[in-house]
């Protein structure tokens, strides 16, 4: 059986890429990736945490998660080609104002 701190060094490890790569780049895609992987370490913590305690609360949470995760991922995606369209650019440096 892996221990507990395994999971918790592995999702705190993806969780600094995901925090590291949003404040470092400035490509819109990229820095909507690392919040995915943001989301999906703190998913991995409350798998291990469900797990460890026999209790399924944390699963049917991570349910929840990816659920949302998934509508903002298409709705992230969608306000990305709108804004690319629009812009022909995908940096966030480049666009500094919202226009309709």
């Amino acid at each position: 059986m892996v221990p507990l701190n395994w999971y918790l060094m592995l999702s705190a490890a993806v969780f600094m890429i995901g925090v590291f790569g949003f404040l470092t780049r400035r490509n819109i895609i990229i820095m909507f990736m690392s919040v995915e992987l943001m989301l999906n370490a703190v998913n991995i913590s409350l798998v291990a945490f469900s797990h460890y305690l026999q209790d399924l609360r944390g699963q049917i949470l991570v349910i929840f998660i990816i659920t949302v995760a998934a509508a903002e991922a298409a709705i992230g995606l969608a306000i990305i080609i709108a804004l690319f369209r629009n812009k022909d650019t995908v940096h966030a440096d480049e666009m500094s104002e919202m226009k309709g």
